[in-house]
């Protein structure tokens, strides 16, 4: 789903809120999550997950067109683990569909 589908999704079931404001609490609620993870914090989300920042090691790699060694500096990396209730959720659902 993209940020647009969401606000559409949130439009078609809220008819009384203006889709403008939807679009700006949408972008509202993703900036602050970005910048808190850029802040180096994490978000938890009851029954949904946690975001958080993973660190990558240095590391070797290939430049796949020349094939030369490349270092790569050690980073933070986003990452997303799902809540109970949400892993619960899509498991059951999946069986049901399969």
């Amino acid at each position: 789903m993209t940020k647009s589908e969401l606000i559409e999704r949130i439009v078609r079931r809220h008819t009384a809120v203006h889709p403008r404001n939807v679009k700006y609490c949408v972008r509202i609620i993703l900036n602050a999550m970005a910048l808190r993870l850029r802040q180096g914090r994490q978000i938890k989300i009851r029954q949904f997950g946690s975001f958080g920042l993973t660190f990558r090691a240095p590391r070797l790699a290939r430049n796949p067109k020349s094939g030369e060694q490349v270092t790569l500096p050690g980073r933070y990396v986003p990452h997303f683990k799902t809540g109970l209730a949400l892993r619960k959720g899509v498991r059951d659902s999946a069986t049901q569909a399969a």
